[in-house]
């Protein structure tokens, strides 16, 4: 009785969550883009979340002229499908409504060859990589012991250690990918203007200035102060209700 009940209550819940889904869709044709926020809203209180959610509220946000939550909200669609076109697109467009000018300091050296290899795919791609590749070593193995002839044995022995490697790589680049994405902060500033400071308190001395729909990655957190970085490496204290942690 119990699972039937729990069965009842999950269906209804995915139900009223496609039901918000779908009526922000057609308030978003009809242009009623605040109505749409509000469906779509309703989603992610009842803590139903896709890409396509928030890359739809994106779109809503931005068409309301709302540039810190459009922003959002493409990041967190990316965060969920990172290879989504659409949602990459977008997000150019909304960036372009903000008002500072960052640069992307490259960065150089062995650690952003093995950061450039690795972020080719997810870690969870990177994870279905490693299961195909140990597939293919447990028929290359088969292959081997029930081989009747020397050289298919050495074709299927050679193919064994390729394997090998490659499964090596893989996981590597699978953990490596995942601890990246576990200490990787990104955050959106909400505030219309914020102050980054040279310390974390009131007094403390205003060293750059942000602006609405700007992306920070925090580094570090005191009290209701936290450390964030631009992308050109520049660092100071903002105060944390200015911003807004993607992930």
């Amino acid at each position: 009785m119990k699972n039937i009940l729990y069965i009842l209550l999950l269906s209804t819940q995915v139900f009223f969550a496609q039901n918000g889904f779908e009526k922000g869709n057609a308030y978003y044709e009809k242009g009623k883009y605040e109505e749409a926020v509000t469906a779509y809203e309703s989603v992610l209180k009842d803590n139903k979340h896709s890409s396509e959610l928030y890359f739809n509220l994106g779109n809503a946000y931005y068409k309301l002229n709302k540039v810190a939550p459009s922003i959002y909200n493409y990041e967190k669609a990316l965060v969920l499908n990172p290879n989504d076109s659409e949602s990459i697109n977008n997000l150019k467009f909304a960036q372009k409504r903000t008002i500072d000018e960052i640069k992307v300091v490259p960065k150089v050296g062995f650690g952003k060859l093995v950061r450039d290899f690795t972020g080719i795919y997810h870690y969870n791609t990177w994870a279905w990589i490693s299961v195909g590749l140990a597939t293919s070593f447990l028929l290359f193995f088969l292959g081997y012991y029930f081989s009747q002839t020397t050289v298919s044995k050495r074709i299927f022995f050679f193919g064994m250690f390729v394997l090998i490697f490659l499964i090596l790589i893989s996981v590597s680049s699978a953990i490596f990918e995942k601890s990246h994405f576990d200490t990787e902060k990104p955050a959106i500033v909400f505030a219309e203007i914020a102050d980054a400071k040279s310390e974390p308190r009131n007094g403390g001395q205003a060293i750059f200035m942000l602006h609405e729909g700007t992306k920070v990655y925090v580094e570090e957190i005191i009290g209701k102060w936290k450390k964030v970085q631009l992308t050109d490496g520049t660092e100071g204290w903002i105060d944390s209700t200015a911003i807004k942690e993607v992930k």
